[in-house]
């Protein structure tokens, strides 16, 4: 009875954490994509683009976490955990494939991004956050000895990773006026969002 109790605790705390990091997953990609669009900057649109994914992603994880919560089988949560994990794979290859498309498209053309200083802001808050989140995901997922969990909490510092290129990009176009700064740096990140997409669609059965 402690044990289920305990348990339920732990579950209970994983939906907690993924509630707050799917609200700011939401609300990073409001303002990512839209100071994207704003500022012409094919990195910060990928960067509110790879939020929402995050958002299908964390919103799987609270499905899974509260079927659990209802006393789901194991097969069940381990059926649902796959299917989600190739839809979101699947969906990340495609954005990668539009980075890059986009990208080369910029660099041919000499397009150069405006600086987002609301894009910078939330790519800022998202290099603090989101090591903390992974940490979390990671020790409430080996507890509860879900792998999507700790898969989840993955996608988190690939997110930490994507912001940090943000500001790579962001900052060397601000001080040096480097137009090619913003495409280099998102040919750069594909390779991030690529591994990721092949880990998801290339799952066991």
């Amino acid at each position: 009875m402690e044990n289920q109790i305990g348990k339920r605790a732990l579950v209970d705390r994983a939906l907690h954490t993924e509630y707050f990091s799917t609200g700011w997953m939401a609300f990073e990609f409001l303002v990512g994509f839209i100071s994207g669009l704003k500022a012409g900057s094919i990195l910060l649109i990928a960067f509110g683009l790879d939020s929402f994914l995050e958002i299908i992603s964390g919103s799987t994880l609270i499905w899974r976490l509260r079927k659990q919560a209802a006393g789901a089988s194991a097969e069940e949560i381990a059926l649902a955990e796959k299917r989600s994990s190739r839809i979101v794979g699947a969906v990340l290859l495609l954005l990668a494939g539009y980075v890059a498309v986009i990208s080369l498209i910029n660099l041919f053309s000499h397009q150069a991004a405006d600086t987002s200083y609301s894009g910078m802001a939330i790519a800022i808050a998202s290099v603090i956050l989101m090591p903390i989140l992974t940490i979390c995901k990671r020790r409430l997922g080996k507890q509860l000895h879900s792998d999507a969990l700790v898969e989840d909490g993955m996608c988190n510092i690939t997110c930490a990773y994507m912001a940090a290129t943000v500001l790579v990009g962001a900052l060397l176009t601000f001080l040096f006026n480097w137009w090619w700064a913003d495409s280099v740096a998102a040919l750069v990140l594909v390779y991030f969002i690529a591994s990721e997409g092949l880990e998801g669609v290339t799952s066991d059965d």
